[in-house]
């Protein structure tokens, strides 16, 4: 069986979908779309830049929504991929509106506003530069969480933000619990990385995001799917509006529960997994999770062609 999945914020970079946009009218139908529902040329950003410009979230979410968004036409337009016939699709943090959108759920131009919103309303919830992410490598989440107690914070926020792969896992918190993690981290000679990020995603710090989308979620139409979606704050399958939208605005402050989703499509008679949207991030943490997986990621042509007829109507 195949699972769909659709990257994240981190996976942006100037130009990404050009090779798509140039060659097909559907994409450029759709950036088109992208640029009148926001009001400003989200497409010229995506396709030039500046890379500034591409890294502010507001902007980040929406584009790689569109980029995802486009591939995925090409492959079900152009060359007769059936991913209606997927058992799953699965997106990392923004990537699960992605998911929606190609699943039927919810209206392209509605995840535009609602990624867009989301994204402004995440970057207010903590100023610029008193937040921090740090990547954990080569430890379990069981003994990070161990840590994390040990720690015993009397104020400040430093919390799992993503659980991504065997061996990766995301913290986030304000700027000086994170440090004092990180130290911690090298005490026990942790290997960490410090992300460069304009906010702590995925933690407490970002319920104040969460009150201003609520209302926005909530007061969107969302269909149920055409396929089942797998959340990424319960890392299992889900296919009724009403609980989807509460997810994603849980979503905003919790944990993302990926290497959970992958075992758990794993379990479901998932082992081919395809990555649709910039960058390869997502399938190489399959490939490291789910070690017997076959696992693809598609953000250009050749990519496309590369990959057998199995996934062809």
């Amino acid at each position: 069986m195949n699972a769909l999945l659709f990257p994240g914020q981190g996976s942006q970079l100037v130009g990404m979908g050009s090779e798509f946009y140039n060659k097909f009218d559907i994409v450029k139908k759709i950036f088109n779309e992208a640029d009148e529902k926001l009001n400003f040329k989200l497409s010229k950003i995506i396709l030039e830049g500046p890379s500034d410009q591409l890294q502010l979230t507001k902007n980040t979410q929406p584009a790689i929504l569109t980029v995802s968004y486009s591939i995925f036409n090409v492959l079900k337009e152009e060359f007769n991929f059936d991913l209606n016939t997927f058992k799953f699709y699965a997106g990392h943090s923004l990537g699960e509106y992605s998911a929606l959108v190609c699943a039927n759920s919810l209206n392209f131009q509605d995840a535009l506003f609602l990624l867009n919103e989301r994204g402004k309303a995440m970057q207010n919830a903590v100023p610029v530069g008193e937040g921090s992410m740090l990547a954990v490598l080569g430890t379990k989440i069981n003994e990070i969480s161990i840590l994390l107690k040990s720690l015993n914070l009397k104020s400040g926020v430093c919390e799992i933000a993503n659980d991504n792969a065997e061996g990766q896992v995301i913290v986030s918190g304000n700027k000086e619990s994170v440090h004092l993690f990180q130290n911690h981290l090298k005490e026990k000679k942790i290997k960490s990385i410090p992300l460069k990020v304009s906010a702590p995603f995925h933690c407490s710090l970002m319920k104040p995001a969460a009150d201003v989308m609520s209302e926005k979620i909530h007061s969107t139409n969302f269909n149920k799917p055409d396929l089942d979606i797998i959340c990424n704050v319960t890392a299992k399958s889900e296919n009724n509006p009403d609980k989807i939208k509460k997810l994603l605005v849980d979503q905003i402050y919790s944990s993302v529960k990926w290497r959970e989703s992958l075992i758990y499509m794993f379990n479901e008679g998932v082992s081919n997994f395809i990555e649709i949207g910039p960058g390869k991030v997502l399938s190489g943490m399959a490939k490291r999770t789910i070690k017997n997986s076959h696992c693809f990621s598609i953000n250009s042509i050749t990519d496309i062609k590369e990959i057998d007829d199995r996934f062809k109507k």
